[in-house]
């Protein structure tokens, strides 16, 4: 509303003056920016993670026992120059390729997870009946699976939290989400997508500018301990390897046995040479 104002001017009442923003403002917008790029992050380090396991897993699985023959091999090279030899250096050399060798596993650890209620596993009754062993399983998750994770990671994060009671109540679900992510499991993911959209959700209110500061700076303290995490990650051997292949990990696995293999071959070609 207008008024005439001395000298013909107009002037606009209380409410129409323009209202400068709240000293909060531009601080709370970059709280909020630091979230969403620290809850980036964290999907992409958890998704890295679930790749490094699983490759992990099959390397072990799958080449673990042409690193173990060629141990074998190296430690039986050894003893036969060291017994030829005599030689000290030899046999301490001898020594060394030996305790390289890994050791008979005991029964309890050897049957650890192949025995359950219906007796021995199907793998482990392959194995015992000289049966050929059904390759591992890759998990990876799928791109369906990848987008519901990232619309449930945005959605249920803990680091949105405010309350300690919120924060727990959101790990406890992104603790249930990282795991189903780890599986693949898209039906999993989807139902606790669900569960999310049913449950309570808090009241928001307005943080005044001292609890934008210390949000501010745990969400830096939070980000500096990510980035350790994902470095570790990347330097790790299976982190190395995985980034030399990124989009076909399999056929990483495949050039690596058959390098083994050919190794394998070469060591039990000087085996039998010496003797002979």
């Amino acid at each position: 509303m207008t008024q005439d104002a001395p000298g013909g001017r107009t002037t606009r009442s209380d409410e129409e003056q323009d209202v400068p923003p709240r000293p909060e403002a531009r601080l709370e917008k970059a709280v909020y920016a630091a979230e969403q790029a620290l809850i980036e992050f964290e999907i992409a380090l958890e998704t890295f993670r679930v790749e490094v396991e699983n490759f992990s897993r099959l390397h072990h699985q799958k080449l673990g026992p042409m690193y173990a023959r060629l141990d074998e091999l190296d430690a039986q090279i050894a003893e036969v120059k060291a017994s030829a030899s005599g030689d000290p250096e030899d046999l301490r050399k001898a020594q060394e390729a030996r305790a390289m060798v890994m050791p008979m596993p005991g029964v309890d650890e050897l049957f650890h997870n192949w025995m359950d209620s219906d007796g021995l596993s199907p793998e482990a009754a392959a194995m015992l009946n000289d049966q050929p062993v059904r390759a591992p399983k890759r998990v990876r998750p799928s791109e369906e699976a990848r987008k519901v994770y990232r619309e449930l990671a945005r959605k249920a994060h803990p680091d949105l939290a405010q309350e300690e009671t919120e924060r727990a109540r959101r790990e406890e679900f992104i603790t249930r989400v990282n795991a189903a992510y780890a599986l693949g499991d898209v039906g999993q993911l989807r139902e606790l997508a669900d569960e999310w959209a049913a449950g309570p959700v808090p009241e928001a209110r307005l943080s005044e500018s001292e609890e934008l500061y210390a949000r501010l700076e745990w969400l830096s303290q939070r980000k500096e301990l990510l980035a350790a995490v994902a470095h570790e990650l990347e330097e790790s051997a299976i982190g190395a390897m995985l980034r030399m292949a990124p989009e076909d990990p399999d056929r990483l696995l495949e050039e690596i046995a058959e390098q083994l293999l050919a190794q394998v071959a070469e060591r039990e070609r000087e085996l039998a040479g010496l003797v002979e």
